[in-house]
């Protein structure tokens, strides 16, 4: 089934200027975005990197707009075995899109976040810091989580304390998981919804400019 999702790399919005060897942030964005939903923040990013905004490879069922990583409705919603499917997919993605960048870190939001952790579970070395905005650690076993809580890699995950889109016991199983699998930097922002503030966005910058730095050394 994951051989059957396919990223548009022509889709994907990259920074401008020059970008081997520059470290990476690769933004994957939420239910009904596109590649240009995310890519607005680059303003408030750290310099000194690159950034691609990676367009998700499904449609979600009509009416609604833009694109999906995995179903959120119906019998498989958030069904775990499909955010990996879409963590795989997006690791073919970055292996013939990002070879030359000298550290990987990601920034999702929502559905995207999810899918930034699973694929950090998928790969745990390809990683150097993932960036979670209002989503959550996917349930259930896979076979490298024994090796991150080794790893330890850098996660930042923010979200608000308005937030109702993400269901209760998904936030509550994401609360206990992240803190024995990564090196956890973890923030509530009062009165937040299912957005980005500007006091998340200050917060992400020294977070990302703790990897870019070390990326460098």
């Amino acid at each position: 089934m994951s051989d059957s999702l396919m990223i548009d790399a022509a889709a994907t919005r990259w920074s401008a200027g020059a970008r081997d060897g520059l470290p990476l942030l690769v933004m994957l964005h939420g239910y009904g975005a596109d590649e240009h939903d995310l890519f607005g923040l680059v303003p408030h990013l750290p310099g000194g990197i690159a950034v691609a905004s990676v367009a998700a490879p499904l449609t979600p069922p009509w009416p609604a707009p833009g694109r999906s990583w995995y179903a959120i409705e119906g019998l498989n919603g958030r069904d775990p075995e499909s955010v990996t499917h879409a963590g795989q997919a997006f690791l073919a993605w970055l292996d013939a899109a990002a070879a030359d960048a000298s550290s990987v870190a990601l920034l999702g939001f929502s559905q995207g976040a999810a899918v930034a952790l699973q694929a950090l579970r998928l790969a745990p070395e390809r990683f150097g810091a993932v960036v979670a905005l209002s989503g959550y650690a996917s349930p259930g076993e896979l076979p490298h989580d024994a090796a991150l809580q080794e790893l330890r890699p850098s996660v930042f995950w923010g979200r608000g304390t308005h937030d109702d889109v993400i269901p209760a016991p998904l936030v509550d199983h994401t609360a206990q998981w992240l803190p024995d699998h990564s090196d956890l930097v973890g923030r509530v922002y009062p009165g937040l919804t299912h957005s980005i503030s500007e006091d998340e966005l200050l917060d992400v910058r020294v977070f990302l400019e703790k990897w870019r730095d070390a990326a460098g050394d």
